[in-house]
């Protein structure tokens, strides 16, 4: 399935929740990922997700069947092109 994923932390957490949420999609902006997961990633990274969040904090994760179904435009450069080099 693909996913796309936001999270609104405090600034002097954010990388702790972008260097977990890396492990299993690509960073297109600040506390912005997307990408194609397994369903058993997916439970996974809901799991660690919970384990990091602090109050106050938030995830949101919007699933989609397929990235067929997603009409995705990029103006300028598109950061999913140079994911395969990370």
């Amino acid at each position: 399935m693909y996913v796309v994923l936001v999270y609104d932390m405090r600034a002097e957490r954010t990388g702790r929740m972008l260097r977990l949420c890396r492990r299993y999609l690509t960073h297109v902006q600040n506390s912005v990922l997307e990408g194609e997961i397994s369903k058993g990633d997916l439970e996974r990274l809901r799991g660690e997700i919970e384990d990091t969040l602090e109050p106050g904090e938030s995830t949101i994760i919007y699933e989609l069947s397929s990235d067929t179904l997603l009409d995705r435009t990029v103006y300028g450069e598109d950061p999913t092109e140079d994911s395969r080099f990370l």
